[in-house]
């Protein structure tokens, strides 16, 4: 009898803190989804011949998404084309202007010269920069070279 004395409030006791320890324990349940829905966009969007002096021929500039082409025919010493290219971010991620490359060969009576663009180009945003084409007003005589070839690369990265 003795035993059962101390065996059944041993089993109570066992029986209340299970009871206790459950009611004090909490499952919390953390739900949820990611969804990426930003767009990376940056592209030409126009070029257009902005100034030209009398006697130039600026040609039919054309551009694509990737690229902007021109030709510029140049009369006579002082003769300029200017060629506006229009940048525009249609995405939703900033892009940042990492670098601009020109590399030129040819002539060296021809003389390229460029405005730069816009640093930081936010979604929806657009910049414009100018690309002239000169031939040397100091030339005094016409170069056995007539032609210089332009390759040019803009890069922007995310910002």
């Amino acid at each position: 009898m003795k035993k059962i004395v101390i065996i059944i409030p041993f089993i109570l006791a066992i029986l209340f803190m299970s009871i206790g320890y459950s009611l004090l324990e909490t499952n919390l349940a953390i739900k949820g989804y990611a969804t990426i829905y930003g767009d990376w966009n940056v592209s030409i969007t126009n070029i257009k011949t902005a100034y030209e002096s009398d006697g130039c021929y600026a040609g039919s500039p054309t551009f694509t998404n990737l690229s902007a082409n021109f030709d510029a025919y140049l009369m006579k010493p002082g003769d300029y084309i200017t060629y506006e290219i229009t940048i525009s971010n249609k995405g939703t991620i900033a892009a940042k202007l990492e670098s601009i490359d020109f590399d030129f060969s040819g002539s060296d009576a021809i003389i390229i010269t460029n405005t730069e663009p816009k640093d930081i180009l936010y979604g929806g945003e657009s910049t414009v920069f100018s690309v002239t084409i000169t031939y040397d007003e100091d030339a005094t005589e016409i170069p056995s070279v007539k032609t210089k070839n332009i390759t040019g690369t803009i890069k922007y990265v995310q910002n």
